[in-house]
């Protein structure tokens, strides 16, 4: 957008309410015995989220329904107010979407990691360890190789087609197949993977085949030297047929934009016909562009949107990784290099804003995978400071005795003025 025009939807847009939410994926935690009884996001500095808090309306809610997995893709659609148990036709075929895959009626789109597994010689595929399920949070463009390896060795046939999609995360379509019982690989961390792997055979098959060809593979030799995780093994997980979303902006009568470096949430905007913003250097790891995915929100508010969802995916990775410190400069960083910064630049331009804060769902350091509780939300509004607390956490949500046992009604908040 061109200054002129900028400035001419600056105007136009003054005194108009604007809204965003900050989701910190998996931000939330338990009490961890290393941190004296405090959670990650208790123990880490949060000055910007703990001053919200003070005039904040705090609470808890429930984004996942009762017997629904506790997934990235579930969660973010409550979030977003879609009740999962009617939008949700699994994870993968949110993604397929984000990165351009072609889905006919009948295709069954499939996350296909890759993973490391242990390597010693001379054990049968069934018997090695899974140890990462994002191989050292590997880059596209090294995993674009390894792809294109499966391909050429013939791992990869009809009716499978597999597709790059932005680090370990990729995308296997399988046409006319059907959706089948698959464990996700950062539930599992550490254990042998025999007992988890598909009983399907095909998928099996090409599991094994892929250890083979990727163990030795030259970026894996490389990557080995350097010790860094090697990307080893493909993982099947999340299968589900082609999406059908309603509009955001019919939905809600607002005017929507994603800034996400992950391919699920990308996926749902465009599912939901919003905008997807893409911010350079936004990688889905700790040292993600959180700066630019802040300004970009601001920015696009500013050209005309009504609202803005800011998903930054590190809290949810370190507690995958599970890494107590690590998380917690996740949790820091947006803070001060997301929330600080929009507030800072929605205060000085002056119009009304709401802004809700909250994880999808708790990644604990213990388990290093999701759980079902209820997350704390934080929902400030610069025209009418609610009565708040001194601190946005786990405890100080719960004890303002709000909770909202339909997380997609949550949404219906943020929107009521």
């Amino acid at each position: 957008m061109n200054a002129n025009a900028n400035a001419d939807a600056q105007k136009e847009n003054a005194g108009k309410m604007k809204y965003i939410i900050v989701l910190g994926d998996g931000m939330a935690d338990e009490p961890l015995e290393q941190l004296k009884g405090a959670t990650p996001l208790e123990a880490a500095v949060t000055p910007t989220m703990d001053e919200l808090a003070k005039t904040s309306e705090l609470g808890l809610a429930a984004n996942i329904p009762e017997g629904m997995k506790p997934g990235s893709d579930t969660a973010n659609l409550a979030v977003l107010g879609y009740y999962p148990r009617k939008y949700y036709t699994g994870r993968s075929p949110l993604e397929a979407l984000s990165i351009g895959v072609p889905m006919k009626d009948g295709d069954i789109a499939i996350r296909c990691n890759i993973v490391t597994l242990t390597d010693e010689e001379g054990i049968p595929y069934e018997k090695r360890t899974i140890i990462d399920h994002s191989s050292s949070e590997i880059s596209t463009e090294d995993a674009d190789v390894l792809v294109k390896a499966l391909k050429d060795a013939g791992v990869i046939k009809p009716p499978f087609s597999l597709y790059t999609g932005t680090s370990y995360r990729h995308c296997l379509i399988w046409e006319g197949g059907e959706v089948l019982p698959l464990t996700q690989p950062h539930d599992i961390p550490g254990r042998v993977i025999g007992e988890y792997l598909p009983e399907n055979a095909l998928f099996r098959e090409m599991m094994e085949k892929s250890y083979e060809v990727l163990n030795n593979h030259p970026i894996n030799v490389e990557r080995a030297k350097k010790g860094l995780h090697k990307a080893n093994s493909m993982w099947m997980w999340g299968a589900g047929t082609k999406p059908s979303l309603m509009s955001f902006e019919e939905k809600t009568g607002k005017k929507g934009a994603m800034i996400s470096a992950v391919d699920l949430l990308k996926g749902i905007a465009i599912g939901t016909g919003m905008h997807v913003e893409i911010v350079p250097g936004a990688d889905g790891t700790l040292e993600t562009n959180y700066e630019g995915k802040a300004q970009a929100a601001v920015r696009l508010l500013k050209e005309g949107y009504d609202f803005a969802y800011v998903h930054v995916e590190a809290p949810d990775e370190m507690g995958h990784q599970g890494s107590i410190e690590r998380k917690i400069k996740a949790i820091e960083y947006l803070d001060r290099r997301v929330i600080k910064i929009i507030k800072d630049e929605m205060d000085a331009w002056g119009v009304p804003y709401r802004m809700m804060v909250l994880p999808d769902h708790p990644t604990p350091i213990w388990c290093r995978t999701h759980t079902i509780d209820p997350v704390p939300f934080m929902l400030y509004d610069s025209t009418e400071p609610a009565k708040g607390d001194a601190a946005y956490n786990e405890k100080t949500a719960k004890a303002a005795g709000l909770f909202v046992p339909e997380g997609y009604k949550l949404i219906d908040r943020l929107f009521e003025k």
